[in-house]
């Protein structure tokens, strides 16, 4: 019996055709998208597809977003959430970090469909997004005007805490296993590296 790909051999392309190309991607066309839970990023008129996310990285978010989400709600200071979720940083640029956190007088950039930047922004390093993670969104996040970007990354075991300065990130803090990073945005908010890399 000849498989669904036997007899339609061309039907992804077909469907593939549906869709502007590479680079005329549009934020309606964006928004267009069937609902999904995959990542899905758009930058430059160029859709991107996060490849699915590690057991690894998805333990780390969550001890990480643990720790984040308690200290915000135990002291009132605003609202978190987590990916998949559009974050439009200006028109045409739609990235979904990691963990994000609003303060409670921003609360007005929070929308269903996408929201406008957080003041705090959490990415965890991956394989296929280094790249993007340290270079491409470290100087998008900043020209939106993040206030405060964490990169967690699983294989070096670290945990850097870059604060805005004048429109460029600063390193706050670098923290290795047995240490502590800390927040100069949420004041007393500090995470041990060790928790954060906990199986």
């Amino acid at each position: 019996m000849a498989t669904i790909e036997q007899e339609h051999p061309r039907y992804a392309t077909q469907v593939a055709r549906l869709w502007p190309p590479q680079g005329q991607w549009t934020e309606t066309d964006y928004f267009n998208l069937p609902d999904s839970n995959q990542i899905i990023e758009l930058s430059e008129g160029e859709l991107f597809i996060m490849p699915p996310p590690s057991f690894t990285h998805q333990k780390v978010v969550d001890n990480y977003y643990s720790e984040l989400k308690a200290f915000v709600r135990e002291h009132k200071l605003g609202t978190t959430a987590f990916a998949p979720l559009a974050i439009r940083l200006w028109p045409g640029k739609i990235r979904q970090p990691d963990i994000v956190f609003f303060l409670a007088a921003n609360q007005h950039r929070i929308g269903e469909a996408f929201s406008g930047p957080p003041d705090l922004a959490v990415e965890v390093v991956s394989p296929g997004t280094r790249k993007t993670d340290r270079h491409d969104k470290f100087y998008e996040y900043a020209q939106a005007g993040i206030l405060e970007y964490w990169i967690v990354d699983p294989d070096a075991k670290t945990v850097e805490v870059f604060g805005l300065d004048e429109g460029v990130y600063t390193l706050i803090v670098k923290a290795g296993m047995g240490e502590k990073a800390h927040s100069r945005l949420l004041e007393g908010f500090e995470i041990e590296t060790a928790s954060v890399f906990e199986e």
